[in-house]
């Protein structure tokens, strides 16, 4: 004769798995100190912008789609990409430069698409530097 065995651990399970979810998205959603922003935002720049230029040198296009997912993996953790940040709001010059910067790379190497205007490097290169100035 077999005895039920007591579901107590996956009745418990069950019980909490909501709450671990809800604990889990609210840690996950919750936005950073704007004010750490720029620095953030110069130090992503200073690790891609190396990998970018060796990769445009050596006309290498897959860098950019793994780029592109640190990107907007970086923007969503600050909130400037998925969702609306309106802290983030007084630091325009580093969300362009980070929203900005793989699609000046990409124009280096395909110099004809539609997507590269005149004076998006110059402009890049001004949001990178203003940026850089309020990171210090």
């Amino acid at each position: 004769m077999e005895f039920p065995r007591p579901r107590v651990l996956p009745t418990l399970a069950r019980a909490a798995a909501p709450l671990l979810l809800a604990l889990v998205a609210g840690a996950a959603s919750a936005q950073q100190d704007a004010s750490q922003f720029p620095a953030a935002a110069v130090g992503f720049l200073g690790i891609e912008l190396p990998k970018m230029e060796t990769a445009i040198q050596e006309r290498d296009r897959d860098y950019f789609e793994d780029a592109m997912s640190r990107m907007l993996a970086f923007s969503d953790e600050w909130g400037f990409k998925v969702r609306d940040n309106p802290q983030l709001a007084r630091y325009p010059m580093c969300t362009e430069a980070v929203s900005d910067f793989l699609v000046v790379g990409m124009c280096r190497i395909m110099t004809t698409a539609d997507t590269c205007e005149p004076g998006m490097q110059q402009r890049f290169d001004t949001n990178l530097q203003k940026c850089r100035a309020i990171a210090r």
